[in-house]
């Protein structure tokens, strides 16, 4: 029978063609003052660099820039908001996780505030540490493509929620690493549960408990981030990061490829790097050509392929995040009091740890976590 259309006609059903608003969120969160969290919706740019007109890319910048951009209790709430509304946001295309200047994405929880404040109120910092996994939770289960752009360090939970990102785009002068058992906590805000998906299971370990730093390039050899772009400008030209090496891979038998350069050279690359000129050109065209790659893609087909390696995240780290909350949170009256004051007070003692060995050996000698205790350990005022 012949198809007629004013037999198969919809139009007596009743619509509602206004559209909804979903977001959940006002401007109450975000600011442009620091410490704060900026959200910006700006146009998905095509591969000529030309405006693409209703199509936006949400970016959600981490402004704490005097204090490596760690995030404040306020600058967490401005994160999820973010990352909420950008997930609810049909125009949105993708989200783009980043933070102001050029020598930090973000170093972590603010110690000022964890040592001052919530050191010793474990409650509190539960409390902290609800609104912390909401962050975490908000960047795993927004509807749209999540990108890191690591302007600079990434360090502790800088680490944590950069690697809760779908896709990590480094400058080649960024550093990635783990802070918490030199300073009074364990990565076990996401970097215990994801960084043995993106590295070997020692590799994850070393990282999570030496405290080293490792380069953008090594990161890049590892698995942890998918591109690194040269950011250093001299003569008007790009030049890469002087002080790792990328010229060679192995020497005398060990890969060397991504590692730092040492000696007298490496002295020199790193009194270079002081006074270079940083441009994030090349780093943001590398973001606006992953941007255009998914505006060209199904947007279903895209969430959907993204959530189902996303799972795989998600599965330890929804394991875990709440036993690690009440760990975390009763560790404010031991070792993370220790260790934040300690951190918080270096200008004053001219140390940032405490005295591992006397602490050990107090343990080893069975004495009481008190005052007296905590002071013996404690690095002191400078007289």
């Amino acid at each position: 029978m012949p198809y007629k259309e004013e037999e198969m006609s919809l139009d007596w059903l009743k619509r509602d063609d206004e559209l909804k608003d979903h977001l959940l969120w006002g401007k109450e969160y975000w600011d442009t003052e620091p410490p704060c969290t900026m959200y910006e919706k700006k146009p998905v740019l095509d591969a000529s660099g030309k405006e693409i007109e209703g199509l936006s890319t949400a970016w959600i910048t981490l402004n704490n820039p005097t204090q490596y951009n760690s995030y404040t209790t306020k600058m967490v709430k401005g994160v999820i908001a973010g990352f909420q509304n950008a997930s609810l946001d049909r125009s949105v295309v993708a989200v783009v996780f980043t933070a102001v200047g050029d020598r930090a994405f973000c170093t972590g929880g603010n110690t000022k505030e964890y040592a001052e404040y919530y050191a010793g109120r474990p409650n509190e910092y539960g409390e902290y540490m609800d609104l912390f996994n909401q962050m975490v939770d908000a960047i795993l289960m927004c509807k749209k493509p999540t990108l890191c752009r690591v302007n600079g360090m990434r360090v502790a939970g800088g680490q944590e929620i950069g690697m809760a990102c779908d896709i990590a785009i480094s400058a080649d002068t960024a550093i990635f690493g783990q802070a918490g058992p030199r300073h009074g906590s364990a990565p076990d805000g996401g970097s215990s549960d994801f960084l043995p998906w993106f590295l070997s299971i020692e590799d994850a370990i070393w990282n999570c408990v030496s405290c080293e730093l490792w380069s953008a390039y090594k990161m890049k050899r590892l698995g942890l981030v998918s591109q690194v772009v040269p950011v250093i400008k001299q003569d008007d030209s790009f030049v890469r990061n002087p002080a790792v090496i990328i010229d060679r891979y192995v020497e005398d038998g060990e890969i060397v490829f991504g590692e730092f350069v040492k000696g007298e050279e490496g002295k020199k690359a790193r009194e270079f790097l002081k006074t270079a000129t940083i441009d994030f050109e090349l780093l943001d065209k590398a973001i606006h050509d992953v941007v255009w790659k998914f505006a060209n893609l199904f947007p279903g087909c895209l969430i959907k392929s993204i959530d189902s390696v996303r799972a795989k995240k998600k599965f330890f780290w929804d394991m875990a995040k709440n036993y690690n909350r009440h760990w975390l949170a009763v560790n404010m009256m031991t070792e993370a009091f220790m260790g934040f004051h300690a951190f918080n007070t270096k200008k004053i003692t001219g140390q940032d740890v405490i005295d591992f060995i006397k602490y050990r050996q107090m343990i080893a000698e069975g004495k009481s976590v008190d005052e007296a205790f905590i002071e013996a350990a404690m690095p002191k005022p400078k007289e």
